[in-house]
């Protein structure tokens, strides 16, 4: 994960690099994705996600899904 100040940092940072430009999130987004991503985390009674589990985790937020695909 790359942080970049604005959409113009991003888009020079691509060109500079002749790289393809892949799924861009908010500081929003991304603290409600680690929010959902991580909510039990550090109890006792976490238990990984199965893959399904995950995807609908990413769903939920609305992510795109031709991106945001596990499988």
């Amino acid at each position: 994960m790359l942080f970049f100040r604005s959409e113009e940092h991003l888009d020079r940072w691509l060109a500079e690099r002749s790289a393809e430009r892949g799924a861009v999130l908010s500081l929003a987004d991304t603290w409600r994705l680690a929010k959902a991503w991580y909510p039990d985390r550090r109890t006792s009674a976490w238990r990984p996600r199965t893959t399904d589990q995950s995807q609908a985790v990413l769903d939920g937020l609305g992510f795109d899904r031709s991106f945001w695909s596990l499988r």
